[in-house]
């Protein structure tokens, strides 16, 4: 009897395959990805006009499409000066630090998986900061038109001074959302290497964020939508990583079995 040698692949979600990539060169892409986004914030400047203008044209674009209307968001939100409070603190708190925390996490305990994230939320935040420029564009917060409140502003904490004097941040980048954007990506990358039934619940980041965004009057939902439609290009593209077959236990093969015909001559 022989014995076969049987190789099973590791979990995907299991044990990383793979060696970290050097830490110092990763601070490094990320200060330049940094930098790379201060650079977009000066560039956009001049564009006040046609921000607003392109934020007319969104307003009116969802009212033709027949998406629900972020007021209504809003007004749930203002029902306490508490929830409003807890909303502008998501969305000035969370935000970075969540994203920050999903790549170290990911960095130490699924170094290949690492990588396909670091790859996906680089992909997407570069197509988002080509679209700031070439389609600046005013949140719902500034636009007179759309009613809604600053609630940052009114209750707080706020991030934002006045657009015009505002030079650490571009106000004038709603489409996309890339508060969206990064908060899809860390769910669909902690769903995909991890295996516990509570998983799932990730997707509730997105969703907080979405609510949070909207109902802050900092961005209208075609702004999420962008985001998504970009994080699936860029998914797409950045394949995730396939873990290397590992030896696995050895097997004995099961003898085969004659079979016996009866009536047959012996």
């Amino acid at each position: 009897m022989h014995a076969r040698e049987e190789f099973e692949e590791p979990d995907p979600t299991g044990p990383p395959t793979r060696g970290r990539p050097p830490l110092v060169r990763e601070l490094l892409l990320v200060a330049g990805l940094f930098l790379v986004y201060k650079l977009g914030r000066q560039l956009a400047s001049g564009h006040t006009a046609e921000a607003y203008r392109n934020g007319r044209e969104v307003w009116d674009l969802e009212r033709t499409l027949h998406l629900p209307g972020e007021g209504a968001v809003q007004s749930t939100l203002l029902h306490g000066d508490l929830l409003v409070q807890i909303a502008n603190t998501y969305y000035a708190v969370v935000h970075f630090p969540a994203t920050a925390a999903f790549l170290i996490w990911l960095y130490l305990r699924r170094p290949g998986h690492y990588v396909w994230a670091r790859r996906a939320l680089a992909a997407v935040t570069a197509a988002a900061l080509v679209l700031h420029l070439v389609y600046p564009l005013a949140p719902p917060r500034l636009l007179p038109a759309t009613g809604l409140a600053d609630t940052a502003r009114l209750f707080g904490p706020s991030v934002y001074g006045p657009p015009e004097a505002d030079q650490l941040s571009n106000q004038f980048a709603a489409m996309p959302s890339l508060h969206f954007g990064w908060a899809l990506m860390a769910a669909i990358g902690l769903i995909a290497v991890t295996r516990t039934a509570w998983r799932w619940l990730w997707l509730l980041h997105p969703l907080v964020t979405l609510l949070v965004i909207v109902g802050t009057a900092n961005h209208f939902w075609l702004d999420a939508l962008a985001a998504a439609a970009l994080l699936g290009l860029a998914l797409a593209v950045v394949r995730r990583p396939r873990p290397a077959p590992v030896p696995g236990i050895v097997r004995p093969r099961r003898p085969e079995r004659r079979r016996v015909l009866v009536g047959a001559g012996r």
